[in-house]
């Protein structure tokens, strides 16, 4: 606001008349311009508040689109229980995020490892961040406990949810929120005292590292300790496919995640209210959020046309679940580079994503591992190209834009900034995959020899639903509600005429 400041000492020469009434006017006059000035700086916090707070709902409105993906992509015995734990991950979430870990994550001033303010949010809010910033936060901490939720689906018990999803949100995942995110952290490409890692810092504006990977990787851990569903590979090791219930219930999970994600990767830059270059123009950041959903929405769309024919191709099949899970993994990609790229280089990373999200699904099957939602490949896979990605194609201009710093900042190699930026991308994809192993890895195992992590064989053959959460999550009418209680006859199939060659009637066990 400094072109509405006034001072009076300006004022008198120019008014002329006597010295009382000269001052009396330039005070009253600079006194109506400081009460402009006051009222546009409240309208500015307002307006970047409530984007903020918009971008931080269509976020959370992720978690909807993570329920219905997951539950879609489980058989319909274990419905109930899968939508459970997404509720569980939001709420068991908030409170351990309150408690620790936004703190932990963002509590400056700090060292580069870790926060340690504002812990239940003492001493909130500061002139740096509200209200708002907590629950924009928040609601990526609990994105990154949704993706880990539907690699160990189908065969978890309810108490582990509820303690790795705790643990995640309110120390593991803020820990890597602070290293990058941070203004202490490690390797943030913000961080307030200029020491950059490689004159850089990390490029992961909204997450393929931060909120993909450590999903990825934490349900990467919890699948391998838990080993595969029953019936998943046969007696020769061969791959089965345990297909979800309900197609329908993934298009509506990816449309709500896709819809989402234009919080998730134009939100990050919390302020839209900021000019570039001179105020009054028509460019500003305002203009870069724009571009952002453009990338975003690029990548995306080509993830899932490259997967769409990728798959007709090497399976033979149109599959609106294999497209889906391509869309998603163009999305996780593009997420750390979305606002520092050119259009046609998002084209590009969609194009790579697909194909790195088939090849770690090729490589799963081989390993024997087991994934119901593919979010270890998905998240992690795809998140780390992502990563690469934007080491690989970031822009000077928009680098500079986005992030500040010297006029010899690092910028994507292809683009000819060099291999600086790449290399701490590279940092990043390996203290990720190092972290998350040390700290999840150990509390998946403690949770198997305590017996407190797989179900039993006999109630993952009945479904959870029926054995863990009182019924089923679908109303049948009563013929089929004891249908499907096993051991009881199926009804009755009628013939449909009365033609002497018609078979007699049969009953059926489940």
């Amino acid at each position: 606001m400094a072109s509405l400041s006034c001072s009076a000492a300006d004022l008198i020469p120019l008014l002329g008349g006597t010295a009382t009434n000269t001052t009396a006017v330039a005070d009253y006059i600079c006194t109506r311009f400081d009460t402009i000035a006051a009222k546009l700086s409240d309208t500015t916090y307002a307006i970047d508040s409530t984007y903020l707070l918009f971008s931080a709902y269509l976020v959370f409105a992720m978690q909807l689109g993570f329920a219905m993906l997951c539950a879609g992509s489980v058989r319909a015995k274990n419905t109930m229980n899968i939508m459970l734990t997404n509720v569980l991950d939001a709420a068991a979430g908030a409170i351990s995020y309150y408690l620790f870990g936004f703190a932990l994550a963002f509590g400056s001033p700090s060292n580069g490892f870790i926060g340690r303010h504002f812990f239940g949010l003492k001493d909130f809010p500061l002139p740096s961040f509200d209200y708002s910033y907590f629950i924009y936060q928040w609601a990526f901490a609990i994105a990154a406990a949704g993706i880990t939720s539907g690699s160990i689906a189908e065969r978890t018990q309810f108490v582990a949810y509820l303690i790795y999803s705790s643990f995640l949100t309110g120390f593991v995942y803020p820990v890597v929120s602070h290293w990058f995110w941070s203004s202490d952290g490690w390797a943030s490409p913000a961080r307030s005292n200029g020491d950059l890692l490689f004159g850089s810092g990390v490029i992961d504006f909204a997450g393929s590292g931060v909120v993909h990977m450590v999903g990825g990787v934490a349900g990467l851990w919890g699948a391998l300790i838990e080993g595969p569903r029953i019936g998943r590979f046969d007696r020769t090791g061969r791959s089965i496919a345990l297909r979800g219930h309900s197609a329908s219930l993934v298009v509506l999970g990816t449309f709500l995640l896709w819809f989402g994600w234009y919080g998730f990767n134009p939100g990050s830059f919390l302020k839209i209210l900021i000019p570039y270059g001179e105020s009054g123009g028509y460019y500003g950041q305002w203009s870069a959020i724009g571009r952002t959903a453009v990338t975003t929405t690029l990548s995306g769309c080509t993830a899932g046309l490259t997967t769409l024919f990728s798959k007709r191709l090497l399976d033979g099949h149109w599959n609106v679940t294999d497209v889906c899970n391509g869309l998603l993994g163009g999305f996780a990609a593009i997420t750390a580079g979305c606002a520092v790229v050119e259009p046609w280089a998002a084209i590009v990373c969609g194009f790579v994503a697909a194909w790195v999200l088939i090849g770690c699904n090729k490589l799963a099957e081989r390993v024997k591992y087991d994934d119901p939602l593919e979010a270890a490949q998905l998240h992690g896979g795809c998140g780390a190209w992502g990563l690469l990605f934007a080491g690989l194609f970031a822009t000077e201009k928009y680098v500079r834009e986005v992030y500040g710093g010297p006029s010899d900042r690092p910028y994507g190699l292809l683009m000819g900034g060099g291999g600086k930026l790449l290399g701490a991308q590279i940092v990043q994809i390996i203290v990720v995959c190092g972290w998350v192993t040390v700290t999840m890895g150990p509390l998946f195992y403690a949770l198997h020899k305590l017996k407190l992590l797989r179900i039993s064989s006999g109630d993952e053959m009945a479904g959870m639903d029926l054995t863990r959460h009182g019924g089923f999550a679908y109303v049948y009418n009563e013929d089929d509600e004891l249908s499907f209680k096993p051991g009881l006859p199926l009804g009755k199939v009628e013939p449909t005429n009365s033609h002497h060659n018609s078979p007699p009637e049969a009953e059926a066990t489940v």
